[in-house]
C-alpha cells in the first residue's frame, strides 16, 4: 500500500486538508494525517493537490499525431504525451474523413484498448467518432465531401469501440438510424455538428440522442426566436462537453453553464495534433492548420479544435468563475466519466475506486500521474 500525505485531497464534494490518501492499485481510504500506517511507501504532494485523474472524451491528437493516422505508433504518443496533463483516461476522436480512414482508426484503437490497461500511457477508454454523419452547414473544420447520412449499420459493427459518436439529427429521416443504434448499441448519440432547430433538438433527445458536442460550438445558437440547439442543451436532461481553453466559449459563461448543467457538463479539450508543440501550420485529417496563440484555424479562417491541456481547461474554469475547485474538477473526470457509465471505477477519489490519482502544483500543474496505483508520469 502507498500514501500520499501533505495534499490538499479533491473530493467530489469539498476538498480535504491534514489527511493522508492511502491507496493500492484501488482507493484504499483517507486517513488523518498523524495515523499513517507502518510500512506503507510514502509520496509527498509538498501542499499541492491531489486529485482524480483526468478524462478527455473529445481529443483529436497530440504532439503532432494524428488519432485518423489510423497507426498504432501514433495512439502510443498520444496516450504517453497525456500523462503529463494528468489525463488518466480518454476516447480518442475521430474526423469527418473518408470512411475507410475512419474505420482504420477504429480497429487500431480497438487493438489497443486492453494493452492500453497497463501500458506507460493514459488508457483507451473507448472512441469518440465525430461524424461523418454531420451537416454541411455546421461543418466547422470537417471536411464536406465525407458527410454521410446516418448509418446504424456502421455504428452497430463498432459498437465494441465507438463510446459516443457526434451526429447531425436533423439528417436522419424520421430518427430512423438513431432510434436504432439506441435499440442495438449502448453507444452514447451526440449532437453535434447540427443545423436543427430547436425542435428537432428536443425531439431527438426523447428518441436516443444524449449528449451535445462541445456546447456552442457548430450549432444553431440561441437566440430569443430561434431558440435552437444550444437552447435544447439546456432544456433537456442531456450532458455536454464544453472546450474549457478561455476562446471557444467565452469565460462569462462559465457560472451560468454550471448553474443550468451542474454535474452534466464535461469539460473537454478537442485538441489537435499540434497540442503540445509549438506554434506553427499542421494537420488535421489532411487539412493545413495554422496554430497562433491558442487558437488553430484552417486557412480560410475557420476555427479548428484547439490546443489545450486538459489540467489547464480546469484551472480556467477555476479562475475565470465562482465554481468551486471541485465541481471544476469534476467537470474533468466524474462527469465525463458517469456519462460514459464508468463512474462506478473511475472519476473520483472514493474508496474502491481504481486508484488514477495525479498530483498537482497549487496551480494545477501535473507533477505526478498515477493510474492503477502505478506511477506513470513524473514532472
Amino acid at each position: 500500500m502507498k500514501a500520499i500525505i501533505n495534499g490538499k485531497i479533491i473530493l467530489k464534494d469539498r476538498i480535504v486538508e491534514n489527511s493522508t490518501l492511502l491507496y493500492s492499485d484501488v482507493i484504499e481510504g483517507i486517513v488523518p494525517a498523524d495515523k499513517l500506517p507502518e510500512g506503507v511507501e510514502v509520496i509527498d504532494a509538498k501542499g499541492g493537490y491531489v486529485a482524480p485523474g483526468l478524462i478527455d472524451i473529445h481529443i483529436h491528437g497530440y504532439l503532432g499525431k494524428d488519432v485518423c493516422d489510423g497507426e498504432e505508433e501514433s495512439i502510443r504518443t498520444i496516450s504517453k504525451g497525456l500523462l503529463a496533463n494528468g489525463v488518466t483516461g480518454y476516447l480518442p476522436t475521430t474526423m469527418t474523413v473518408d470512411m475507410s480512414v475512419i474505420k482504420k482508426a477504429l480497429e487500431v484503437c480497438r487493438a489497443l484498448k486492453e494493452e492500453s490497461k497497463t501500458w506507460e500511457g493514459s488508457t483507451i477508454l473507448g472512441v469518440h467518432a465525430e461524424g461523418p454523419f454531420i451537416s454541411a452547414a455546421k461543418k466547422g473544420a470537417q471536411d464536406p465531401k465525407y458527410i454521410l447520412k446516418p448509418d446504424a449499420k456502421f455504428v452497430k459493427e463498432y459498437a465494441d469501440i465507438i463510446s459516443i459518436i457526434s451526429l447531425a439529427p436533423e439528417e436522419d429521416e424520421n430518427f430512423e438510424a438513431i432510434k436504432e443504434i439506441r435499440r442495438d448499441t449502448d453507444v452514447i448519440m451526440s449532437i453535434g455538428h447540427t443545423s436543427a432547430d430547436y425542435d428537432t433538438a428536443m425531439k431527438s433527445t426523447e428518441v436516443g440522442m444524449r449528449h451535445v458536442t462541445h456546447l456552442f460550438n457548430a450549432m444553431t445558437p440561441l437566440a430569443h426566436r430561434a431558440p435552437g440547439v444550444v437552447t435544447a442543451a439546456m432544456n433537456s436532461d442531456v450532458s455536454c462537453e464544453l472546450i474549457v481553453d478561455a476562446f471557444h466559449v467565452n469565460p462569462v459563461l462559465y457560472d451560468m453553464l454550471f448553474k443550468l448543467k451542474g454535474r452534466k457538463l464535461c469539460f473537454i479539450t478537442d485538441c489537435l495534433p499540434a497540442g503540445g508543440l509549438p506554434e506553427g501550420e499542421y494537420t488535421l485529417g489532411g487539412s493545413k492548420i495554422i496554430y497562433r496563440g491558442i487558437v488553430c484555424r484552417l486557412e480560410d479562417g475557420t476555427v479548428a479544435g484547439s490546443v489545450l491541456h486538459l489540467n489547464k481547461g480546469v484551472w480556467n474554469v477555476y479562475t475565470n468563475s465562482s465554481i468551486p475547485l471541485w465541481e471544476c474538477v469534476n467537470g474533468a473526470s466524474l462527469n465525463p466519466a458517469t456519462t460514459l457509465g464508468i463512474d462506478d471505477k473511475k472519476g473520483s477519489i472514493e474508496v474502491g475506486k481504481d486508484a488514477d490519482i495525479i498530483i498537482t502544483d497549487n496551480e494545477f500543474n501535473v507533477e505526478k500521474t498515477i493510474i492503477g496505483g502505478n506511477t506513470r508520469y513524473e514532472a
